[in-house]
C-alpha cells in the first residue's frame, strides 16, 4: 500500500498551497535539491524557474519571496520531524529511553521518508543545518512570529520539554534545554564538517559521538535536579 504523509502548513507561509497541485510539488522538491546544491544566498526563484522548467510569475504565484519558502521548507521539516519522534516514542514508557531516542533523531542524518515523495528529508536535514537559523534571525522575526510561522518548531520544542519533565519533574529550564539540543545538534554537525577547531569531533567526523555529547550534556544537567531520585541517576548513566 502507497502511503502518502500529508502535514497541514500554515496558510500565510503561501500564496497558493503547493501541495496541491504538480507545479507546487515540483517547487518544493527542486527548491530543496537547488538550495542544497548553490546555498540559499545564491539561491534565487529566476535559477528555480529554469531549473524545472516554469516561470518566474509562477513560482511567485505559490511563494511571496525566496525566504518565505524558506520558512516554508523548515517548518515543514519541524512538522516532520515531530511526527518521527511521536512514531518512534510510542508505547515506550521510559523517559530516558524516550530521550535518547530523540537526541539521536537529532544529531544523526535521517533517511528519506518514502511517504513524502516530493519531499527529500535527507537533502532538507542539510539544509536545516546550514541555513534553517536564516529562516527566524531576521527583522522580520517578531511580525513572523505573531503569523504563528515557527510554530511547528515550537510545538516540537514543547514536547522534547515535556520529556524532560519526565525525566526529571523539578527541572526548571525545559524549553531551553529542548531547543539548545536542537541547535546544538545541528551546529555542531556543521561545525564538525566546516569549522573543525570549533569542535572535538572533527577526526572522525562521527555523528555517534556528538549523540554522546548532547547526552553528557543533557543527562549531567537532570543529574542536579533528580540527584535525590535514585530510579533516575541510575537510568540517565551519570551515578557517581
Amino acid at each position: 500500500m502507497d502511503v502518502h504523509l500529508q502535514i497541514k502548513m500554515n496558510e500565510k507561509l503561501f500564496l497558493r498551497n503547493p501541495e496541491q497541485s504538480e507545479l507546487g510539488k515540483r517547487i518544493i522538491q527542486d527548491s530543496i535539491r537547488l538550495i542544497h546544491q548553490i546555498g540559499f544566498e545564491a539561491f534565487t526563484f529566476k535559477k528555480l524557474a529554469i531549473d524545472i522548467g516554469s516561470t518566474e510569475a509562477g513560482i511567485y504565484r505559490y511563494f511571496e519571496n525566496k525566504h518565505r519558502l524558506l520558512i516554508y521548507l523548515t517548518a515543514w521539516y519541524w512538522s516532520w520531524l515531530e511526527y518521527q519522534v511521536a512514531f518512534h516514542t510510542n508505547n515506550i514508557e521510559d523517559p530516558v529511553v524516550k530521550l535518547k531516542i530523540v537526541i539521536k533523531l537529532l544529531a544523526t542524518t535521517v533517511e528519506s521518508d518514502t511517504s513524502t515523495h516530493h519531499v527529500d528529508e535527507n537533502i532538507l536535514y542539510q539544509i536545516i543545518i546550514t541555513e534553517g537559523s536564516k529562516a527566524y534571525l531576521t527583522k522580520r522575526v517578531s511580525e513572523d512570529n505573531k503569523d504563528r510561522l515557527f510554530k511547528p518548531y515550537k510545538d516540537l520544542c514543547a514536547r522534547i520539554g515535556n520529556m524532560i519533565l519526565e525525566c526529571c519533574p523539578s527541572y526548571p529550564y525545559p524549553k531551553s534545554l529542548a531547543s539548545t539540543i536542537i541547535e546544538m545538534a545541528h551546529f555542531q554537525n556543521f561545525f564538525m564538517n566546516h569549522l573543525p577547531s570549533l569542535t572535538d569531533f572533527a577526526e572522525n567526523k562521527d555523528e555517534a559521538e556528538i549523540v554522546r555529547f548532547l547526552e553528557d550534556l543533557v543527562f549531567y544537567s537532570l543529574k542536579r535536579e533528580s540527584a535525590d531520585v535514585p530510579v533516575f541517576s541510575q537510568k540517565m548513566g551519570v551515578v557517581e
